[in-house]
């Protein structure tokens, strides 16, 4: 079976091709597209989306009267669209790669800090602030301890990673004592 997101992405790039074109603004579209998938991603609702003695009619009216706010009738149409196509799941995946999408646009990218020690929000304003030029982005972050680095942080955006952690460095040192 293919990944989920080679079969969410034909739905996320309509949904971000309809959306730019849009007066309500790729934010809106994102707040009704994560509305969605948080509906979605539960597992009661999962469960009852599979059941196979509901109609089509009656999995669109069910689950959109689980979603508050009430999604305008574009979103409705796309409801009705994925649960035709049997894809009315993959709505987590398809609202994590419209996010990417939606930000990509905007020139802003997502960076994911782990740090071995709880960081302060200066401290987190400082590491983006060296970040941005390096990587020509406006980074988002989002940052979590992980105290098995000892100590420095580990930075991901995208596929880049900056690893200064004295974990990365004793790994390093142990590799050029044993080559």
């Amino acid at each position: 079976m293919a990944e989920l997101s080679t079969l969410a992405r034909p739905y996320s790039e309509a949904l971000f091709a309809v959306a730019k074109g849009h007066s309500k603004g790729l934010s809106v579209w994102a707040e009704q597209a994560q509305s969605l998938a948080h509906v979605a991603a539960n597992g009661d609702v999962r469960s009852a989306m599979a059941d196979p003695r509901l109609t089509d009619v009656q999995r669109a009216e069910i689950f959109l009267s689980l979603v508050k706010p009430a999604v305008d009738k574009q979103f409705q149409n796309f409801v009705e669209l994925l649960i035709a196509n049997g894809r009315l799941l993959l709505l987590p995946q398809i609202a994590e790669q419209f996010l990417a999408l939606k930000d990509e646009a905007e020139g802003v990218a997502q960076a994911n800090i782990t740090s071995a020690f709880p960081m302060a929000e200066d401290q987190v304003s400082q590491l983006i602030a060296l970040l941005e030029p390096k990587f020509g982005l406006k980074l988002k972050p989002h940052v979590t301890v992980d105290a098995a680095l000892i100590g420095g942080v580990r930075v991901l955006v995208g596929d880049h990673v900056l690893d200064t952690s004295v974990q990365a460095q004793l790994v390093r040192m142990r590799d050029t004592l044993t080559a």
